[in-house]
């Protein structure tokens, strides 16, 4: 084909010398004068010069740039435009398949394979079945002879383990809960989401910290939020190429708070207090009056002074003034007159009768009653 071209080239250019020569003849010989015929010739050689330039020999790779998940497969479409015989792939520098147009197709192995993508054998489809990170970097097609290698950039992504911490939990109403979600094994690192009973939770209420584990991403979510009632926590993982997010639930139950007596104590207290107080001032006010009461006034104290005056004077006088003893008879006078002894000597006094012996003297005592209850007591002593 180059060869074609390059002759019709010289044949060309021969025919511009020619055409020159004419031209210079005629220039010679007609004053300046162009011909009809060169010009002619001028504008075929411009347009073989064009076309010349239009039709080339490359290799059209679709797409340039592909980012799949690791387990996936991903294809490339190359595009041949010339004729070629023998087309190449690498993956990472990597020879993996080999094609040519009369259909034979050879894989390294079986996770590679191609097909033809047209008629004409001008399209060939190349497939990485079940990619794995270790592939990601460049995927070349190379077909040999003067078309120049192309090459496209594959990026694989990996989706890794997500949980919630410490799974169901029971708390009190109102109390402060506090959820743990742990992602591993992520590359990149995840974007986490949390959900409360299907619906989405607030990136308020949560924080998300990512570190690098070697060549892949640990991440940690706090939820926090107040219990109100009964409800199904759910964190989301995901990456660009995940389908659908990961993700891990857990049960929240949530049991009514226990009643708070605190201010039922505070009442009890205070009206306690208050009783208490009121008993202890009732009780003072009581005691005041009782001893208030039992207090003597002015009156009192001298009715008693002088009650107890008189009863001193009698008792003073009858101390001083004694009873006789009409019964004595001196020593040595031992015959005593009957009529000696009158009833002068006697006194009154209850009903008693008293015999007292002392020594070798005797007394006896003679009782006389009357009608008044009282007796007469006559005393005799005999020595």
């Amino acid at each position: 084909m180059h060869g074609r071209w390059l002759k019709l080239q010289e044949d060309d250019f021969s025919e511009v010398l020619l055409s020159g020569g004419e031209m210079h003849n005629e220039i010679n010989n007609t004053s300046m004068t162009v011909s009809w015929k060169s010009w002619a010739n001028l504008l075929h050689i411009c347009l073989l010069l064009c076309a010349t330039g239009v039709v080339s020999e490359e290799v059209q790779l679709e797409p340039l740039n592909s980012t799949v998940l690791e387990g996936s497969d991903v294809r490339f479409n190359a595009t041949v435009v010339g004729t070629w015989q023998i087309m190449t792939w690498t993956v990472q520098e990597f020879l993996v398949l080999t094609v040519d147009t009369t259909g034979d197709i050879t894989p390294s192995s079986e996770q590679f394979s191609a097909r033809f993508c047209s008629s004409d054998n001008s399209c060939v489809e190349f497939t990485i079945h079940n990619v794995t990170r270790s592939q990601s970097g460049s995927v070349t097609c190379t077909v040999q002879g003067s078309f120049r290698p192309t090459t496209a950039q594959l990026y694989v992504q990996e989706s890794g383990a997500v949980s919630i911490v410490g799974g169901n939990m029971t708390v009190n109403q109102d109390q402060q809960v506090e959820f743990q979600c742990v992602t591993t094994a992520w590359f990149p690192a995840p974007a986490i989401s949390w959900t409360r009973n299907g619906a989405a939770v607030n990136s308020s209420l949560y924080n998300t910290t990512s570190m690098t584990d070697g060549d892949s991403f640990n991440s940690t979510s706090i939820l926090q939020f107040q219990a109100v009632s009964n409800t199904t926590v759910t964190c989301l993982a995901t990456v660009p190429t995940l389908p659908n997010p990961q993700s891990s639930s857990v049960f929240l139950e949530v049991v009514p708070k226990p009643p708070d007596w605190t201010v039922l104590i505070a009442v009890v207290v205070s009206f306690g207090s208050a009783a208490l107080l009121a008993l202890l001032i009732i009780g003072i006010i009581f005691c005041y009056k009782r001893r208030k009461e039992q207090k003597p006034n002015y009156q009192d104290d001298m009715r008693r002074v002088r009650t107890q005056s008189q009863l001193s004077g009698v008792n003073a006088a009858s101390r001083k003034r004694g009873q006789d003893n009409a019964a004595y008879v001196p020593e040595g006078q031992t015959n005593v007159a009957p009529s000696e002894l009158t009833d002068g000597g006697f006194f009154q006094m209850p009903d008693v009768v008293n015999i007292t012996h002392t020594g070798t003297g005797s007394s006896s005592t003679d009782n006389t009653g009357d009608e008044s209850g009282f007796k007469k007591h006559r005393h005799v002593t005999i020595v």
